[in-house]
């Protein structure tokens, strides 16, 4: 093992993982293309420390080929077969990773010495339409929470006790620079951006899809009959929602102004305070955002002081697409999401006019972090987005939105999709995967890592498979 600078740092011995297939008992719209299922990919590390001592931490994300890749090229089997065979990949890279140290450490350099390479190497090797980086974040992510994960249980701490000087052998100028005069990062650690007293109650966001029937005149008969809700004033009702994420198409500007507008009215009836507007990377002309903006301030004046903020509406590829987007923001706070793929992306879209960051830790716990540190640092407010996560993908979703100071709690919508694919992990955590009077209650959540209780959760998994550290 390489010499470790601290006497907590670890280096990954072994990987195993799994591939959870999930069905959706609704259509989710992402862009042009609708999905029905996805699987979860699960991963185990496991990790040995300085005197041999070993623990093995959980990560685990959905491999959302929609959203992270969108092709009008590739179908979805033939994107999702490339994430499956990336992943393949990833776990090699793993086990195999030399370095040692905190997660944070550990994490940082694959993302930035290992992965750029290896996604570099497997697009060469496709001859077909690249996978995106956001594509290669994902299924990096789940190894890299359970790094984060194994790391707390090895010393048998809560993960989020661990981002500072005890743990970590540099601060955040050995990753952040800043994009101000003022700032310095030197002597400072993530624990200094975290909240001193995370949440242990979150107010939860609704996701409305662009199929989503919002009265019962809009089913067609085709809807599940399985004791859930179906249309939104029903999910409202139920759960007590008080904040409503809207999915618009961002290339019909009527459609998305009357789909405002309706499912305002609906706000307005049933006291629900805050909605945002989802473009989902569409709009390609900040004319068209500000357009329907303006629009609902002079039409629908009550509808636009619900509208907290509008997210992604543009490319997420921000390099290759440098839109200045000054004038939307200047209308309504505007947050990265797909673009946000770490903190240099982050700075480079405040300079554009971005004003806030959606984080998610599908693009990594590491990297959540990082961008966290930043933003915070720049003062650009946070939210914490879904990726529709259920099952153990869930708990560390929200614990950085309790650890993050959103402007608005969380994002969670597995439980519209596939409530019944996390019934396991309600059995320990209910109350993270049901929402209750328009909240989630994170107080079951416990114990060393992510708080996990993972022994205590009767899930059976499927076959799995197996990277090993060779012996040097």
């Amino acid at each position: 093992m390489d010499a470790m600078t601290k006497p907590t740092d670890v280096q990954i011995t072994e990987i195993n993982y799994f591939f959870l297939p999930v069905e959706m008992r609704m259509p989710l719209k992402f862009g042009a293309e609708s999905v029905r299922s996805v699987n979860c990919l699960r991963v185990a590390v496991t990790v040995t420390g300085i005197n041999g001592n070993q623990a093995t931490g959980w990560g685990e994300t959905p491999l959302s080929v929609t959203w992270a890749w969108p092709s009008t090229t590739l179908s979805y089997a033939e994107r999702y077969d490339a994430m499956v065979a990336f992943c393949h990949e990833l776990a090699s890279d793993w086990s195999s990773a030399t370095t040692t140290g905190h997660p944070l450490e550990i994490g940082h350099h694959f993302l930035s010495e290992i992965l750029p390479q290896r996604l570099e190497q497997f697009n060469a090797t496709r001859g077909a339409e690249p996978m995106p980086h956001l594509a290669a974040l994902i299924a990096a992510s789940a190894f890299d929470i359970a790094c984060h994960d194994a790391f707390g249980v090895l010393h048998e701490v809560d993960i989020y006790s661990t981002y500072h000087s005890q743990y970590l052998s540099q601060d955040l100028s050995a990753y952040l620079t800043p994009q101000d005069a003022g700032i310095n990062f030197d002597h400072k650690y993530p624990e200094d951006f975290l909240l001193e007293k995370p949440e242990k109650k979150l107010p939860v966001w609704h996701l409305v899809g662009g199929l989503d029937p919002i009265e019962a005149e809009d089913c067609n008969g085709d809807e599940p009959r399985d004791g859930y809700p179906v249309t939104l004033r029903d999910w409202i009702k139920s759960d007590g929602l008080n904040c409503l994420k809207i999915k618009l198409r961002g290339n019909d500007a009527n459609w998305d102004y009357e789909r405002l507008v309706r499912i305002g009215n609906l706000c307005i009836e049933l006291n629900v305070e805050f909605l945002s507007a989802d473009f989902n990377c569409t709009v390609t002309d900040p004319a068209y955002v500000n357009g329907i903006l303006d629009r609902l301030r002079s039409e629908k004046p009550e509808i636009n002081e619900r509208l907290l903020y509008v997210e992604q509406p543009f490319p997420y590829d921000l390099r290759a697409n440098q839109i200045d987007v000054h004038s939307v923001s200047e209308r309504k706070p505007l947050f990265l999401d797909e673009s946000a793929h770490d903190w240099q992306y982050v700075a480079l879209g405040r300079s554009l006019g971005w004003t806030g960051v959606a984080l998610k830790t599908c693009k990594t716990q590491t990297g959540a972090i990082l961008s966290l540190c930043w933003a915070k640092a720049h003062g650009m407010p946070l939210m914490v987005q879904d990726l529709t996560n259920p099952m153990l993908a869930q708990i560390p979703h929200v614990r950085l939105a309790a650890h993050a100071g959103t402007i608005m709690g969380v994002e969670s919508n597995g439980m519209q999709f596939y409530p019944d694919a996390s019934k396991p992990e309600a059995e320990i955590h209910p109350s993270i995967y049901q929402r209750r009077d328009g909240h989630l209650d994170l107080t079951t959540i416990g114990g060393s890592g992510f708080g996990y209780r993972v022994d205590e959760i009767s899930r059976e998994l499927p076959a799995s498979y197996k990277s090993t550290r060779t012996s040097e």
